[in-house]
């Protein structure tokens, strides 16, 4: 039992390796459309390449989106509006006139005209009201008819025959030249202006309602495929009606009813398709980036990208297809070079394009502009935390997003009429949702505990509050870690590493020495050596001590892991060779291990990098009159021992690489002492 126990916390790391990857693989499989998978491409606009194609059962072909569109707005010119007609207003409108005529005209005109004058006020009020009074508000087409409510009754009249508001003045000019009343034309005008009222109103609830189901009665299909005909022939060219009905047979195959058998065999050539492409992912790590893989909190970090990336593009697919190219696929490259390097960017993002194929419709299309997309991203921005970097390169993606669409365009449709410009509006909104990606990598660094390059901008300011603690506490050794940043920063951009990573790596790996400051040389400010009162063995556990401190100052002021490793493994392994020497003089028996730092060696090309800028540095402050063949040699000896000790075995850097190293040393330190040419008197 205890040996099971055993096993299974030496391979604790291995297990949740596999249960990350099948939990991933639920999830993405989950979040995958569950329909069958239609076995052919359909090339429009090029001849069918597969064997001739038979209905395998009865299917209704699909009306295309502009027929559809086409049929809906023929639908919304002819429909017929409502009027509500009320029917109580022209009686009241009639009693208010007759009351009016009472109040308007002179007793002696109505003691004759009376019954003239009311007779007419009510034929003019009927006429008005024969098919109503309306205060217009948006002009129809006169010969349009709509439909006019009374109660319960409809009656469908021209729009020409309601009678506008604005109309009603010269209705009533004309009533009364007509009527021989023109010596009472401004009696009656008034009477009928203070009566009169619009009783036809507008009924848009009913309107758009019956509108409505008008549109949803449309019908998206137009004829019936039957079981067995032949779709299209091989070689034959595929456009209009055979587009359609491939089409059709496309849509009829994803969205039919699976029964439970057929259910169950989806998913499992789903599960296989996903596991196989993460197992590629996880393969490529453990050949290729042994460092990551072994690390549990970047594979999560890794996989949980993929799976973030997945579920967004679901759901823009499952809101609308129209929006997939504004989720920003792009992020995912960035963060992981932000992180990582650009190699498992690129390999990620091709996975989680691959993935994302099941998804979206025009897959091949999809896949295409995304790699490529995703290509230019890890070309163009080299420097993350140079903002201007990432705008120019979200404008590169933008811009190669349009190209390639263009290009799909054109070979499908032969010309550029049915190009939608919308689409340009959808990559531009992807393009701009890319610039996410700055917050997000830091809510990423908080999350996970990682570190990218512009948390390292950041850590580079000397203005910093530990860096100005070390200026204060040990001015010489602060003095001394600029020195080697500009060496290593120098030094990693000759043979392509991390020169950020260095620089800040240079610029902390030496704050031990606050603790102690006076027993190191560069900030002994006095002829008093604080070494002279003890044993070679003290001075050189106090020398040894400042890698400790160092990493306890680092952690208590929560500086990342990958800038410790700087502080851990400047000295890797090598011996405090001065006063070893000085013990052994007095005791022969003298074990170099008393003396030897703790390590562990450098294993990185940035911290080799570190450990030769550092001891160069440090040793080129003992030469008296430097020249340039003392300070070639000197760099050679220094370097090369390193090199014999075995520092540099795990950092991955080649000779060359050391040699390139070497030369970049060589000539800043003539810089630093100003060398010259000596010319003759």
């Amino acid at each position: 039992m205890s040996d099971f126990v055993n096993k299974l916390y030496k391979n604790q790391a291995l297990f949740y390796k596999v249960f990350l990857f099948v939990l991933t693989s639920v999830l993405i499989v989950y979040l995958l459309p569950k329909g069958g998978k239609f076995k052919y491409d359909i090339p429009k606009g090029k001849p069918w390449q597969y064997e001739n194609l038979y209905a395998p059962f009865d299917f209704a072909i699909l009306k295309t989106d502009e027929e559809v569109s086409a049929e809906r707005q023929d639908i919304t010119k002819s429909h017929i509006p409502y009027y509500n007609f009320d029917t109580k207003k022209p009686e009241k409108v009639n009693e208010d006139a007759l009351n009016e005529v009472k109040n308007v005209f002179a007793d002696t005109t109505l003691n004759v005209y009376e019954t003239i004058i009311d007779d007419f006020v009510t034929k003019t009020v009927n006429d008005i009201y024969e098919f109503g009074l309306l205060q217009e508000s948006e002009r129809l087409d006169p010969d349009q008819s709509v439909y006019l409510l009374k109660g319960n009754e409809a009656s469908e009249v021209a729009y020409r025959r309601i009678l506008k508001q604005s109309q009603i003045r010269s209705f009533l000019n004309e009533e009364i030249a007509n009527a021989g009343f023109s010596s009472f034309k401004i009696e009656l005008l008034e009477v009928f202006f203070n009566s009169v009222e619009p009783n036809v109103t507008f009924n848009n609830q009913l309107t758009q309602k019956e509108l409505e189901s008008k549109l949803n009665n449309i019908s998206y299909t137009r004829g019936i495929i039957e079981q067995g005909s032949r779709i299209i022939a091989k070689g034959e060219v595929v456009e209009g009606n055979k587009y359609n009905v491939l089409r059709s047979l496309k849509a009829e195959y994803e969205s039919q009813v699976w029964s439970k058998s057929n259910y169950n065999w989806i998913i499992v050539g789903y599960s296989t398709l996903v596991a196989l492409a993460l197992l590629m992912l996880l393969l490529f790590m453990r050949k290729y980036r042994t460092a990551i893989f072994e690390n549990n909190v970047k594979v999560t970090f890794i996989f949980f990208n993929i799976i973030f990336m997945v579920m967004l593009t679901t759901l823009a697919v499952n809101f609308n297809i129209d929006y997939v190219y504004v989720v920003p696929l792009c992020i995912l490259p960035l963060t992981l070079k932000a992180f990582f390097d650009a190699r498992l960017g690129l390999f990620t993002h091709v996975i989680t394009v691959l993935l994302l194929g099941f998804i979206v419709p025009n897959s091949y299309e999809y896949m295409f502009l995304q790699i490529i997309a995703g290509i230019v991203t890890i070309l163009t921005v080299s420097e993350l935390y140079k903002r201007a970097n990432l705008f120019i390169s979200v404008g590169q993606i933008t811009l190669v997003y349009i190209i390639a669409y263009f290009a799909f365009t054109v070979i499908q449709e032969g010309n550029i009429d049915d190009m939608k410009p919308e689409v340009f509006l959808t990559f531009l909104l992807g393009g701009l949702a890319t610039l996410f990606v700055q917050p997000l990598i830091y809510v990423y660094e908080k999350i996970f505990g990682m570190v990218s390059d512009m948390s390292l901008l950041e850590l580079s300011d000397t203005n910093s509050k530990l860096l100005k603690e070390l200026a204060e506490k040990a001015p010489g050794t602060f003095h001394h870690s600029l020195n080697v940043a500009n060496l290593a920063e120098a030094a990693a951009n000759e043979i392509n590493a991390n020169a950020m990573l260095a620089r800040v790596g240079a610029l902390y790996h030496d704050i031990g020495k606050m603790y102690n400051p006076t027993y190191f040389t560069e900030n002994q400010t006095t002829s008093v050596n604080s070494h002279d009162e003890l044993s070679p063995r003290e001075s050189a556990q106090i020398i040894i001590e400042h890698v400790i401190k160092g990493i306890e100052i680092a952690k208590k002021n929560n500086l990342p892991d990958r800038v410790i490793d700087f502080i851990r493994t400047h000295h890797g392994t090598s011996t405090v060779y001065y006063f070893y020497m000085k013990e052994k003089e007095a005791n022969e028996n003298t074990s170099s291990e008393d003396f030897r730092y703790p390590g562990p060696i450098p294993f990185s090309k940035e911290t080799a990098i570190l450990m030769m800028c550092d001891s160069v540095e440090a040793a080129s402050k003992s030469l008296k009159e430097p020249t340039s063949v003392l300070i070639d040699n000197f760099v050679e000896k220094i370097i090369n021992k390193q090199m014999e000790e075995g520092q540099f075995l795990n950092s991955n850097i080649t000779f060359k690489e050391i040699q390139m190293v070497k030369k970049i040393l060589k000539r800043k330190l003539k810089n630093i002492y100003h060398l010259r040419i000596e010319y003759p008197e």
